[in-house]
Order: C-alpha cells, then structure tokens, then sequence
C-alpha cells in the first residue's frame, strides 16, 4: 500500500498523532495517560502516516540523546490498517531518516513486536521487562546507514546473528566499523580477534569497548580472546581494551602470535559460532561480514585456537600500571 509520511514538531503536530495513540495505547492497550504523554513529546520529532487520499493511520516519534544516538517510540497503527505494511514503510522512513544523523538507533519494543522490528535490522539487547504492565525488549541498530542502503534488498532479518544469510562486503572504514560493532554487539558468550595490531581507531573506540565490555561482563563463561602480532603500539599509549582486560582477566585473555608457527595472514573477528568479520589483508578495510556462517567460522576457529596454543602472553602489558 502507498503510504505518505508527514514530518512535525509537537507544537505543529495535527490532533490525529494524539488521537492515535490515544486509541492504541490508552484505549487498546491500557496505558496510564501519565506514561503515555511525557516531557519528550516537546523535543521528539512526531512522524504521521496517511493513505492516499490522507487518511491518518499511523504514528511514531523520534528523539536523540547528545546526538549520536536515536531513539524510536510511540509507534502505532490504528486497528483498521494494520496488516498493509504501512508500520513496515514507517519504520524505514525513520532508519531513513536516522541514517545520516545518528551512529545508533534504539527502541522498547512489546515482546509481541520483536520480530516486526528483527525484519527492519534491530536485535534484541536486553532482557524482558514489564513497561506499563506490557512485557518489552530494548533493540537496537548499530549501522542503520547501511541498514537504509540494504533496504530494498529484500534481506531476511538483516544483520541479525544466526539468521542473516547474505554475506554483507565493505570497502572502507565506515561500513567495516559498523559491521564490527554489530557482531561484536550480538554475541552471547565468544569473541575472538586476530589481527596484527590493536589499531588505536579501530578498536579503541568508546563504541566497541563498551560492547565488549558488556559481553564480558553478560556471562560468566564469557570469552574474549584478543591475538596480536606487535604488542609496542599498546605498550606505548594507553588502550581502552587493555585496561578492560586487566580489569576483567579472567573474561579477556590478549597472547602474541609465535612467528615460529604457521599463522593466518587474514585479519578476523569471530562471533559465538556464527559469525565472523573478514578483511582481506591486515592493511586496507576491505573484506566481508558473514552473520550466519557456521562453516566458516568453525575453520577459522580452528585455525584460530592453533595459533592461540602456540602464542605467548605480553610481558611487557602485564607490567603497565592501571
């Protein structure tokens, strides 16, 4: 169905957006008015989906917080039009939207809804909670710029470990970055990282220390194993990841690769059993991300845990101060 979506502040909003979730979530739903309407109504943008001949049938709002992340809410469909795929085009226009102003995107979805919202690009990142007595799930998109250049793609659950079949190719740092923290963001228990060195602006960013740092600190069988070439650069300036890892060593391990044994000339990240972010060498961000491929990385785990057995620890990080 040919849906229209119309952009507005609070102050200029038309009485349909809160006649709709009125109907939805007061009615229908049972939410205390004093939950629905809060103070992010005023700085929220409020999007309204109309048919054709403008018949109102849908809404969603949209803030960000420090400007790096956007927070998707409120998104209704009245009873009557549900079904047509107008939520489906809503919520692209919003990932549109968010696509070159926000590096993340966030929402609480109702536990019925995580599949609706798993099809858009979002997983789930948190356990289930009661909002409003309706169980929820926080979900988020950690790349929706390519999540919107994927949007035509007709792609089963994009990005979502274990279901995402299509591998997803990059050519710059950008994409490479996203691609990275979305795996990294989803893994339930094992990371695995091969490369020469721990670049300072590829893996000291406040992003993915603090996903590997949530995934350390997830699961007490949590797994993170960290296997370098050059460990100089990390002796020389501080990084995030080394002093996460001397603070949690038992969920963070880092070893130095033994040049004496055959090793992978392919930089690697390994997510549980998988998925795996491939570069084709150590020097260029080229290379592909593979989000169900089991196959793939079963050999590059094996080749990884050989590696792993004959490395050594760094003496030198072991001595650094906290």
């Amino acid at each position: 169905m040919t849906v229209r979506i119309r952009k507005y502040s609070w102050q200029l909003a038309p009485g349909h957006i809160r006649s709709i979730r009125q109907k939805v979530f007061v009615e229908e739903q049972s939410v205390p008015p004093e939950l629905e309407w809060d103070d992010t109504d005023e700085i929220a943008d409020h999007f309204l989906a109309v048919l054709p001949d403008n018949t109102p049938a849908g809404v969603a709002r949209l803030f960000s917080t420090l400007g790096e992340t956007g927070h998707i809410g409120r998104m209704a469909i009245l009873p009557e039009f549900r079904g047509r795929g107008i939520g489906e085009a809503l919520l692209r226009h919003l990932i549109t939207e968010s696509a070159g102003q926000y590096q993340e995107l966030k929402l609480s979805a109702q536990q019925h809804a995580i599949a609706f919202y798993q099809r858009a690009g979002f997983h789930v990142c948190s356990e289930p909670y009661d909002d409003a007595g309706i169980p929820h799930l926080d979900m988020r998109c950690l790349a929706p710029a390519l999540i919107q250049e994927q949007v035509d793609s007709k792609r089963f659950r994009p990005m979502l470990l274990g279901a995402d079949t299509q591998p997803w190719l990059f050519d710059n740092e950008s994409s490479m970055l996203d691609l990275m923290d979305s795996m990294v963001g989803q893994a339930g228990q094992r990371l695995w990282l091969y490369d020469r060195i721990l670049d300072h602006d590829r893996y000291d960013r406040y992003r993915f220390r603090e996903l590997v740092s949530s995934l350390a600190r997830r699961h007490r069988l949590s797994e993170i194993r960290l296997l370098i070439h050059d460990d100089q650069p990390l002796v020389k300036r501080r990084h995030q990841l080394v002093e996460l890892m001397r603070r949690l060593p038992s969920r963070i391990e880092l070893r130095l690769v033994n040049s004496d044994y055959p090793h992978e000339d392919q930089p690697f990240i390994i997510a549980d059993r998988e998925g795996v972010v491939y570069r084709h060498d150590f020097t260029r961000p080229s290379g592909f991300a593979g989000f169900a491929d089991s196959g793939r990385v079963r050999l590059l785990s094996e080749n990884f845990q050989r590696m792993w057995d004959a490395g050594r620890r760094s003496l030198e990080l072991r001595e650094l101060p906290l």
